[in-house]
C-alpha cells in the first residue's frame, strides 16, 4: 500500500492552486506569469490541517513560544498551528499583525493576549516573494513587544529575494516547499 505523506498530500492541494498565464500583479507590485493562490490552502479545511500537522513540530522544534503573522494571510494558518501545537503540549502565544494600527480601541498593530518579554517568537505567512509583508510585520512585532523573532516560516518561497531580504534583518525562513518544486 503506496500511502501518501501530509507533505505531499500538502504539496498536491498547492498544485492545484498555482496559476499561470497572467500577467499576475504580485503584492510585491511584481508581475509574474505564475501565481500561488495561498488562500485556497489556507482556506480549506484538508490544507489548514495539513499546515498545522506540519508546522505546528517545526515550530515547536525552534524553542519558540509564540506564534503570528501578517494579517489576514497568515490568520488561518496561526489558529491551525496554534491548534496543533496545544494538542502537542506545547500550547503557543498567538498573535497576528495589523498593516497599520488600528484608528480606534487601543491603537495596536499587534493582536492578541500579551507576548512576555524575552518570549522566542516565529512569523508564518502563506507565499513570500521579496519578503516585504513578512519584513514589514517582524518589524512592528519588534516595535511593539519585548519579544525576539529570528525565525519564520512559510508555505511556498516564490525564490525570488524573500530569503536573503529577511536575512538582512536577522531572520532565517524555512520555506515547505519552493517555487521550482512546483515547474
Amino acid at each position: 500500500m503506496n500511502e501518501k505523506t501530509d507533505r505531499e498530500l500538502l504539496k498536491e492541494l498547492i498544485e492545484r492552486c498555482v496559476k499561470t498565464g497572467g500577467p499576475f500583479t504580485l503584492a510585491s507590485g511584481r508581475e509574474s506569469n505564475f501565481y500561488f493562490d495561498g488562500k485556497q490552502v489556507t482556506l480549506n479545511a484538508t490544507g489548514l490541517q495539513l499546515l498545522g500537522q506540519i508546522l505546528a513540530p517545526l515550530i515547536i522544534e525552534t524553542g519558540a513560544n509564540a506564534l503570528g503573522g501578517p494579517s489576514t494571510g497568515a490568520d488561518p494558518m496561526v489558529a491551525a498551528i496554534g491548534l496543533e501545537a496545544l494538542s502537542l503540549g506545547k500550547p503557543l502565544d498567538l498573535f497576528f499583525v495589523r498593516k497599520e494600527a488600528k484608528g480606534h480601541g487601543t491603537g495596536k498593530r499587534i493582536e492578541g493576549p500579551p507576548i512576555p518579554p524575552r518570549s522566542s517568537a516565529v512569523l508564518i505567512e502563506d507565499v513570500v516573494t521579496s519578503g516585504g509583508s513578512l519584513i514589514r510585520a517582524i518589524l512592528a512585532f519588534r516595535e511593539e513587544t519585548e519579544a525576539q523573532v529570528d525565525q519564520a516560516f512559510c508555505i511556498v518561497d516564490r525564490e525570488e529575494g524573500g530569503i536573503s531580504a529577511l536575512a538582512e534583518i536577522g531572520v532565517t525562513l524555512h520555506p515547505l516547499f519552493v517555487a521550482h518544486d512546483f515547474f
